[in-house]
Formats: C-alpha cells, sequence, structure tokens
C-alpha cells in the first residue's frame, strides 16, 4: 500500500528496510525511559495534528526518538545532520512506519543540502535540530519557512554556539530549548558517550592498539572529560590542550598532561579534538607531528582538523582502509585521517550507546512538549530545559536500573530552609 511517507521520501533503498527494522528494535529493547515517554504519549497525544521536522544523525536511536514523537500524534518528516552517520537501511525501515525521510549516506554536497531543506519545506509547527543546521538555514536562507515553527530543540553545544549567536543578532525567529545544557545530557551523554562511542570509532577504523600510545585530547570541556578518561581507560599517556585556564589546571589535577598543541603535535600517535571550534590542528602542527599520527575530530563539523592546510603540505592522498585517508608528505611523513575529519563516533561507528542516548532522547521528547505548550511565553530565545523535566529523567533512568534514593523529611526540608539551628 502506498503511503504518504512511501510516496515522498528520498531514500537510497526501500529494499534494505528489513535490516533497518533489526537495528531499530535492538536500541527500542535498550531504551526504557524513551519507552515509558512513548507510552506517556499514546495516551496524551501531545503533537497531535503538528508537524514534527527532525534534523539528527540518521541511524536506529534516532529513528527511535522519531517513532516516540510519532506516537505523541505529530506527523514527523527526517532528514540528515551528517552525511557519513546516515543508515539507509534505517531511513528504509522508518519509511515503512510512515515517517517521511530525506536523506541518504554520503550524497553529494548540494544533494545534502537540499534533503534538508526539503525536510523544512513541510512547514513544520516544531523542529528538532542538531548544529544549528535548521536553524542557520532559515536565518540565512530561507527565513519565510519560520511562520510555523512554534520552537524546537537542540541538541549539540555547537547547535547552541550557533543558536546564541543567531539570537543575539536578533535573526533566531522562535524558542529553542538547550538540550545539550541539561544535566543529563552534557553529564552522561557528552562524557560518557563521547568517551566511549569516540574509541569505538577510533579502534573499529585503525585496528590499532591504544594502551601506551600518546593521546592528545584537544579541549577539556564535558566530551573532553569523557575522551580523556576512556584513553586513560585504555592504557594510553593522556595530553590535554585548552584555552581555558581554569579546564586546564582541571585536567592537570586529574593527573593528565596538560601543553600547548605545538608542544603536544610532537608527541601525539592519536588525536582527537572536542572543541566545537575550526583549526584547532593546523599546519604548523602539521609540521613538527610524528610520521604515523592519526587524526580525528569528535566535533560536530569537520573545521577542528584543517583539512585543506593537511592536503597543501601532501604530495599523495589515498584512502587505505575505509574512514582512513593517507596524506604523504614531500618529506616522506604520513598522516591519518579518521572519517573526513568529520564526528569519527558516528562517521566511523553506531555513535553513542542506546542507553545513553536513551535519557538524551527523553530529553529531547520532554523538551519538545515543553516548547510546544509554553512556546508563547517562551520568546525568541535560546531557553534551558526545566530543571524538573531533567530530574524526571534522572528519576525515570534509576527506576529502570531498580536503584532507589533517599528523599527528604519535613523536618529535613525544614532545616534547609531556615536559618535557624
Amino acid at each position: 500500500m502506498t503511503t504518504p511517507a512511501l510516496q515522498n521520501s528520498i531514500v537510497k533503498d526501500m529494499g534494505l528496510a528489513s535490516e533497518g527494522h533489526l537495528k531499530i528494535d535492538w536500541v527500542e529493547a535498550h531504551m526504557p525511559v524513551l519507552n515509558r515517554i512513548r507510552r506517556q504519549f499514546e495516551q496524551d497525544l501531545p503533537f497531535k495534528g503538528l508537524k514534527v521536522a527532525i534534523c539528527l544523525h540518521l541511524e536506529a536511536k534516532t529513528a527511535y526518538l522519531a517513532k516516540v514523537i510519532q506516537a505523541g500524534g505529530a506527523e514527523v518528516t527526517i532528514t540528515h545532520s551528517n552525511p557519513l552517520s546516515t543508515q539507509d537501511d534505517v531511513c528504509a525501515a522508518l519509511v515503512e512506519d510512515g515517517v517521511t525521510v530525506y536523506a541518504k549516506y554520503n550524497p553529494e554536497p548540494a544533494e545534502f543540502k537540499s534533503l534538508q531543506l526539503r525536510a523544512l519545506e513541510v512547514k513544520p509547527d516544531l523542529i528538532i535540530d542538531d548544529g544549528g543546521d535548521f536553524a542557520t538555514i532559515i536565518a540565512s536562507e530561507r527565513p519565510d519557512l519560520a511562520a510555523t515553527i512554534r520552537g524546537g530543540a537542540e541538541e549539540t553545544t555547537t547547535g547552541i554556539i550557533r543558536l546564541k549567536a543567531l539570537a543575539k543578532e536578533g535573526q533566531l525567529k522562535f524558542p529553542m530549548v538547550a538540550v545539550n545544557d541539561a544535566y543529563c545530557k552534557y553529564l552522561f551523554d557528552n562524557r560518557y558517550g563521547t568517551g566511549q562511542s569516540a574509541f569505538d570509532g577510533i579502534i573499529r577504523t585503525t585496528n590499532l592498539v591504544v594502551a601506551g600510545k600518546n593521546v592528545v585530547v584537544a579541549g577539556y570541556g564535558w566530551c573532553g572529560k569523557g575522551v580523556a578518561m576512556r584513553a586513560k581507560g585504555l592504557g594510553a599517556n593522556v595530553i590535554v590542550t585548552e584555552i581555558d585556564p581554569i579546564k586546564a589546571v582541571e585536567a592537570h589535577m586529574d593527573g593528565f598532561r596538560v601543553m600547548t598543541m605545538v608542544e603536544a603535535a610532537k608527541l601525539g600517535d592519536f588525536f582527537i579534538a572536542v572543541t566545537g571550534n575550526k583549526d584547532v590542528i593546523t599546519g604548523e602542527h602539521y609540521d613538527v607531528m610524528k610520521d604515523g599520527a592519526i587524526l580525528s575530530n569528535a566535533g560536530h563539523f569537520d573545521v577542528e582538523v584543517n583539512k585543506p592546510e593537511l592536503a597543501k603540505r601532501s604530495e599523495s592522498i589515498r584512502t587505505v582502509r575505509r574512514n582512513i585517508e593517507e596524506y604523504r608528505f614531500k618529506d616522506g611523513r604520513k598522516m591519518y585521517l579518521l572519517a573526513e575529519g568529520r564526528l569519527v563516533n558516528l562517521g566511523a561507528a553506531d555513535g553513542h550507546p542506546a542507553e545513553i542516548m536513551d535519557t538524551t532522547f527523553a530529553l529531547q521528547a520532554l523538551g519538545l512538549r515543553y516548547v510546544s505548550e509554553n512556546y508563547e511565553n517562551l520568546g525568541k530565545n535560546v531557553v534551558n530545559v526545566p530543571y524538573d523535566i531533567d530530574q524526571q529523567v534522572a528519576s525515570y533512568k534509576l527506576e529502570s536500573l531498580n536503584i532507589g534514593i533517599d528523599s527528604l523529611s519535613v523536618e529535613q526540608e525544614k532545616y534547609l530552609d531556615s536559618w535557624k539551628f
């Protein structure tokens, strides 16, 4: 039977759907918090009659979030936020489940952008964004598309940086909930999720040992903390580079060597950039790197490792393994770039574990409901996830783990509220 999703979607191959369903079924079985929210949504239908457009890394966990939003009564359209993280079998499965999909693995840049635009042209009431892709398309190219949008939720550090810049210039046309700034996001997803998934991508792709190697982590935010922690657990000698003196002291007191990138470049075997900024690793660093250095990025965009300067120093570039490009320098040294300098944890692996994304996507689902119900009072701003939603998600997670915690007695609450002893 032909459905609107099947009629309108642009995907690579609908014949892959059965494999995609297996992947989605697997993550569903490991996302108890999102399952609980789905049951709530099926009863309450908070998105009944609304269109929701989603721009995220299109793999199984994201697919299940789309189905949860759909269970809340929404007409869901989804597109990709990264060309290398899209899984074509998952896209096909979503189409069979009635979600309109505009996404393919590794399309040409023009097609990648056009598919994102197609998702926005459904004129959504609500959006879920990653890296601010939707918001910047609207601000820079299609301001007319903002007319129907009540608001949305943003997944990433990079996206929130862009959204705040838009808001500062008066270019943000609707409220956006900063999911990335919720405690349950940065404490768990950014730290434990990025730490594990970045090395998942690196190890799968290179098949090299980490123990005993010098691992340079650029940036000691929550993602950098997670990457450094996992590198240490794998037996690496960890070096941290930073621009923030407070974070640099923290890294030092956590037991890591701290130095400038120019100093670290001489020592590193693996480099992992997690800053959200551009030109973190550049020509001056390549000039002193060891032969065989492996370069990777776990930030949103492929700008942290400067690829033009890498190419300029090379006499040849070739793909030596899937997701590994070898840059042979004119002096004979070789540098290896993973996943084209894009997110190594998604471009070269499957992203964060399902149990981690369970809480993050729970925040997305509840944050989207919050903005839908309160958008008229939120202004055209970047707003925080309400703390009670953060606590609710954590409570659901504890329940799923069969973990109980204490609560304050009435007397304890009075004590904490009073200045008298």
